[in-house]
């Protein structure tokens, strides 16, 4: 699958090279404060700091059709990642976004534009029909990047992905085509998501006071 380079402003997202591993590896470690309450964990063993070998893994997955691994550069500068994994195709078209920004971009806006950019691409680039992000309920910020750009709220996954060693609990969110005609960028970018739609209902925060617990 070719995987292009998308770009907004001084923000973008293209696609993880190998060479990208030694930076990568340096905002990571620069980042572990920051970015360690959302990594996800091996639930049956210790995970390796293998960085290239994750690249590696990244790439192969994509050349099955299978993912797209963008990393997120701010003003030419390597901020974070974003991957859209489990793409699926047929009468499901749909898949999964993640992504992390360091520390030092938070605020800018690399976040949002990057998950726009992504699922804009992922629409209409590639044809897919429903995106996915799932989020924990502590991570405030991410919460905050589905609301401005409209994804719907879903529901409560209970101990859905294991992150910081232990099942924890996420709240879903969806995105279908239909919903965005002009695109998610530009339906942001225009002030023209309808307020409220990635609301979480009083009732689930409640429920995910202590996920995993």
């Amino acid at each position: 699958m070719i995987i292009p380079t998308l770009r907004e402003g001084d923000i973008a997202v293209r696609p993880i090279r190998l060479r990208d591993a030694r930076a990568l590896e340096r905002e990571l470690l620069d980042n572990r404060g920051w970015l360690r309450p959302w990594e996800a964990t091996n639930p049956y063993g210790p995970m390796s700091f293998d960085v290239r070998g994750s690249i590696r893994a990244l790439q192969a997955n994509a050349r099955q059709g299978f993912g797209l691994p963008f990393v997120v550069e701010v003003d030419g500068e390597l901020a974070g990642q974003l991957n859209v994994s489990n793409i699926g195709y047929g009468s499901l078209s749909s898949a999964t976004i993640g992504y992390w920004v360091s520390e030092r971009f938070a605020g800018r806006g690399a976040t949002p534009t990057a998950v726009a950019l992504a699922t804009d691409h992922c629409f209409f680039g590639v044809g897919l029909h429903r995106m996915e992000i799932c989020i924990r309920p502590e991570n405030a910020p991410s919460l905050r990047v589905v609301e401005k750009l409209g994804f719907r709220y879903e529901g409560l996954r209970r101990r859905y992905i294991h992150i910081n060693g232990a099942w924890r609990d996420h709240f879903g969110f969806g995105l279908t085509v239909e919903e965005v005609p002009q695109g998610v960028l530009r339906r942001w970018l225009d002030g023209a998501v309808p307020a409220g739609t990635g609301a979480v209902p009083a009732a689930d925060r409640a429920a995910a006071v202590t996920p995993g617990a």
